[in-house]
């Protein structure tokens, strides 16, 4: 069965209407107005609403880049929300950059929850986890504040350090930061032996390490699948797959899981969307996930 999951603790954040290529958003007291590619419909709250309620617009200049247009220039650059559910609390540093982010992306909270809970069930006393393409570190900061002993790989150095100023914000310790290339991290650790409880995949579909080495989803993500089952722990471990890619289908990620990982137990797959206040569903990626508990 092919699964839609949506967020259901969240209290700072709320999706209240998409539609017409954009989104209308709450992070905490700001609203902000984003693009948005997928929402091909029609907005379900009038025009003039979206003016009404919003702080802060971005306007694009280009496919990446744009500019963010207040209402009051008074409005806070950066500010702080809260996320919380049965097994864990953590805090994140929101910021206005010049490529429509704000440094979280709210529908990954479903696959926060998987991980603490898991960890929380987990026999092993300090379960080890890493989280690869790492970003601001939401699913490392949920792992930590779980009792896991993290690991947070992500090629980019500025986006390490907002993790780490997260890490700091939940008032977690511990968190071992590594700046390097996913792909290489993995086939080091194989070599080193290393083995880990849980793993965390939420690649891009394209992208670059430090060094230049290229990115691209459907050409290395096979090899990745084959490298990192090999990294977790026969006896208890849990994985993550997730892909933000137009072109890829919960089936794809199935198909990838399977073949790398004939022996996979309590395999789940299926979509992750946010659902608006106003009425319509924004889907956000597919994923595929797996676990294994002690007896």
């Amino acid at each position: 069965m092919i699964q839609l999951l949506t967020p259901t603790h969240w209290k700072d954040y709320e999706l209240i209407d998409c539609g017409d290529f954009e989104k209308l958003e709450r992070f905490g007291d700001t609203i902000l107005i984003r693009p948005e590619p997928q929402a091909v419909w029609d907005k379900a709250l009038p025009e003039s609403e979206w003016q009404k309620l919003h702080h802060i617009k971005f306007k694009g200049r280009s496919a990446t880049t744009g500019e963010w247009v207040k209402k009051n220039p008074k409005t806070a650059d950066r500010w702080h929300i809260e996320y919380k559910n049965p097994d864990a609390a953590i805090k994140f540093r929101l910021g206005l950059t010049s490529f429509k982010h704000v440094g979280i992306f709210p529908e990954q909270a479903v696959n926060w929850d998987y991980i603490s809970s898991n960890i929380k069930k987990f026999k092993t006393s300090t379960p080890k986890v890493l989280n690869l393409f790492a970003y601001t570190g939401g699913a490392s900061l949920i792992a930590n504040a779980a009792g896991a002993e993290t690991t947070h790989v992500d090629s980019i150095k500025q986006v390490v350090t907002w993790a780490n100023e997260n890490q700091e914000l939940s008032g977690l310790t511990n968190i071992r930061w590594v700046v390097e290339d996913a792909l290489k991290f993995v086939k080091r650790e194989l070599k080193r032996g290393k083995k880990y409880n849980g793993i965390i995949l939420d690649p891009p579909a394209y992208g670059h390490g430090p060094n230049g080495e290229k990115w691209k989803l459907e050409d290395h993500i096979k090899e990745m699948m084959r490298d990192v089952v090999q990294l977790l722990d026969p006896e208890e471990h849990f994985l993550i797959l997730n892909t933000y890619s137009l072109g890829f289908s919960s089936v794809i990620i199935e198909n990838l899981v399977k073949s790398a990982y004939p022996q996979v137990q309590n395999f789940e797959t299926g979509e992750l969307y946010l659902q608006a206040t106003a009425g319509p569903k924004l889907p956000l990626g597919v994923f595929g996930k797996f676990c294994k508990i002690k007896a």
